[in-house]
């Protein structure tokens, strides 16, 4: 719990994150190629390990939990669900949808999770459980509300994000993502660079490798078809790179992360 702090560059890690604004104004959010707005006492839930990246800030406390991505899969949540948070879709409650527990509810998870006991530790899962499973039938059929405002070069990082998220799969230049910022090529990296605070090719990296582990996860695609259907290249390419950002090798990745409570 505190006060967000904008983020130096676009991160990821494999937990499904769950934010909750307690107090202040709204924050932003550039999530996979979108811009995500979390309101005033809303609830947002989102797969981390698409980019993420927190631009913009006016709330004063807000609350965090990170359940690690083998719980989440032992949760057995319904498939759509699933796919919606895997695919890079956040769950985010609009802000007449909260619920007026909340506040009290994250304060005492961060109690339970961080007692030592248990049993206090296993209820606080559940409730956690249960929250997210609350979130998404208040919030699946709902479209994610979109940043409309920012600066221009905001817009413009946002246009090459949302080409990038939209393309990762394919073959990709730099001078097609500044065309769709309508920008030189140069100037178009030098931007992204600033706001982003990482190179294109990083992002683009991050995008690949984020759709590589939701299709080991998700499917029983071999491994040359899961670094194919990722945008790489190469399958060596594919091993050193997620090898290098992972920690561990595809496919000793898929039997860490068994397809619990999939289809």
């Amino acid at each position: 719990m505190g006060r967000p702090v904008l983020m130096d560059a676009a991160h990821q890690h494999d937990d499904l994150e769950i934010n909750l604004v307690a107090e202040g104004g709204t924050m932003l959010y550039l999530f996979g190629g979108v811009p995500v707005e979390v309101g005033p006492g809303s609830v947002a839930a989102f797969w981390a390990a698409v980019p993420h990246q927190l631009v913009a800030n006016s709330a004063t406390r807000v609350h965090w939990i990170y359940v690690p991505f083998a719980e989440f899969l032992r949760w057995g949540l319904p498939d759509s669900l699933v796919s919606r948070l895997l695919s890079g879709t956040p769950l985010v409650s609009a802000p007449p949808a909260a619920a007026t527990t909340d506040p009290a509810s994250f304060a005492q998870w961060a109690s339970d999770l961080t007692s030592g006991q248990p049993e206090r530790h296993r209820i606080a899962m559940l409730e956690v459980e249960a929250r997210v499973r609350r979130l998404a039938l208040a919030a699946m059929g709902e479209p994610v509300r979109h940043y409309t405002g920012g600066a221009p070069a905001l817009r413009q990082v946002i246009a090459m994000v949302r080409h990038i998220a939209e393309h990762f799969r394919e073959p990709l230049t730099v001078p097609d993502i500044a065309a769709a910022a309508r920008l030189h090529p140069s100037h178009a990296m030098a931007q992204f660079r600033t706001v982003v605070h990482v190179t294109v090719g990083d992002y683009l990296m991050r995008c690949r490798l984020a759709e590589a582990r939701r299709l080991l996860v998700t499917t029983d695609l071999p491994i040359a078809h899961v670094a194919s259907a990722s945008g790489f290249g190469s399958v060596s390419r594919f091993y050193a790179a997620f090898t290098s950002t992972c920690g561990v090798p595809p496919a000793r990745f898929r039997r860490e992360h068994p397809r619990i409570g999939l289809r």
